[in-house]
């Protein structure tokens, strides 16, 4: 499976801004299986924090405190895609920000904290200028 992230850029304080990942492929042949997927971000000098997550099993979705009432992930099952929609962004919310998705039938939050996973998309940079 390959993951392909876009939507990083430069917003000012208060903007929004939309991450997207797309996977494609399959785990052994098998194109059908549940997920969870989400967005880890990584500031310099901090550690990697499990943004947001989504689970295609109990279809449960999973937010850290720092963004929560901010951020919404939501899923289109049809193209295999995931979008993290980022309001009221935060200067602290500067960040390398990965797409991350393994094979899973749990839920949201636990998937969002194991920081494990299959497949790692590459990183797209969201720099917010106060």
């Amino acid at each position: 499976v390959q993951l392909q992230a876009s939507g990083g850029g430069l917003v000012q304080a208060g903007g929004s801004r939309n991450l997207s990942c797309t996977f494609s492929g399959s785990f052994n042949g098998f194109t059908s299986f549940f997920y969870g997927i989400g967005w880890y971000r990584q500031a310099p000098g901090k550690h990697r924090e499990g943004v947001s997550c989504f689970s295609s099993a109990d279809l449960s979705t999973y937010y850290s405190d720092s963004v929560k009432g901010r951020f919404t992930i939501s899923r289109d099952a049809a193209k295999n895609t995931v979008v993290l929609q980022m309001e009221s962004l935060k200067p602290e919310d500067s960040a390398v920000y990965y797409c991350v998705l393994s094979r899973y039938k749990g839920g949201a939050e636990y998937f969002c904290l194991i920081n494990d996973y299959d497949v790692w998309g590459q990183g797209t940079q969201v720099t917010v200028s106060s």
